[in-house]
């Protein structure tokens, strides 16, 4: 007599029910991930846009000539280039990092390592955060009150007003970067003797270091597109002045001021190689950030 063996039975998949916490997270997963995607596809659609009608419409004005040429004469002239513009722009945005990012950087350790919640701590935030929406022209012109009135128009004025532009983004970011840092590495440095200075030296900054370089590249880039505090700051220089200290400047934001609001297609023209031009100063800062991040990850 042969034996029959019941064949195995197929386990039944659990049904969805959504009034058990499984179910709803599962729903509110979904939902999350299709507003994700929805959402970086609305802002990919304008930034692609932006992107390619910059790219179009400069690409063919940019060549070396371009880039280190005097500005035209006349705005009718086809000739001429945004030579001092560059110039200006870097200098001035240089000089805004070198008292910007330090100082911010410097606030941040203070307020996540020494502050804490104290009033003086408090204060600063508060004032951090007040700074993060104030308008631009309004940074511009408390600059120019302060400093251009006195000093008369230079790059230096532009550096300050784009530094107090700076200088709140960097510290709030800087602080967030430090809290992110685990409290167990600062232990373990105080465990093996290191004084607080040395630990924030050797072990809190070098661990949140990327995201410090994200937050001042943020600041820059919103420094470096600036239009509004320049043109109270560092007047209109038409020659090349790498001095940040003596005599009117120029910048790239001005020049596309300038060129936009000219009725003739040579200028829109250059204003457009302009736009361009500084989209790509923007794109080198963020792939320097982004070796120098690698690297020091690497190297740990």
């Amino acid at each position: 007599m042969t034996a029959t063996v019941a064949p195995p039975e197929t386990p039944e998949l659990p049904e969805l029910d959504l009034g058990s916490k499984g179910g709803w997270r599962s729903v509110k997963n979904t939902i999350a991930t299709i507003t994700l995607v929805a959402s970086f596809v609305v802002m990919i659609i304008p930034l692609g846009a932006v992107i390619y009608s910059v790219v179009s419409k400069g690409i063919g004005v940019i060549s070396w000539d371009f880039l280190t040429d005097d500005f035209a004469v006349s705005p009718r002239r086809e000739e001429g280039g945004i030579g001092p513009a560059v110039i200006g722009t870097i200098v001035i945005t240089f000089w805004a990092m070198v008292l910007a990012i330090p100082l911010g950087i410097l606030g941040a350790i203070y307020l996540h390592e020494y502050g804490g919640s104290g009033a003086f701590a408090r204060a600063i935030r508060f004032f951090a955060t007040v700074m993060t929406g104030v308008p631009s022209i309004v940074m511009g012109l408390f600059i120019f009150v302060v400093w251009t009135v006195r000093f008369g128009l230079e790059g230096f004025g532009g550096s300050l007003a784009l530094a107090c532009l700076m200088l709140p983004i960097i510290i709030r970011s800087t602080e967030e970067m430090l809290r992110l840092v685990p409290d167990e590495l600062s232990q373990g440095s105080y465990a093996l003797g290191n004084r607080k200075w040395r630990t924030i030296l050797t072990v809190v900054l070098p661990a949140a270091l990327p995201g410090i370089v994200s937050g001042c590249l943020l600041a820059v880039a919103r420094a470096a597109g600036e239009t509004a505090p320049l043109l109270f700051t560092i007047g209109a220089g038409t020659r090349d002045n790498w001095n940040a200290f003596d005599g009117a400047n120029n910048a790239l934001p001005t020049q596309i001021f300038s060129n936009a609001n000219q009725p003739y297609p040579a200028a829109v023209e250059r204003g457009w190689g302009a736009a361009l031009t500084l989209v790509a100063i923007a794109f080198v800062f963020m792939i320097v950030a982004r070796v120098v991040s690698s690297r020091f990850a690497l190297e740990r």
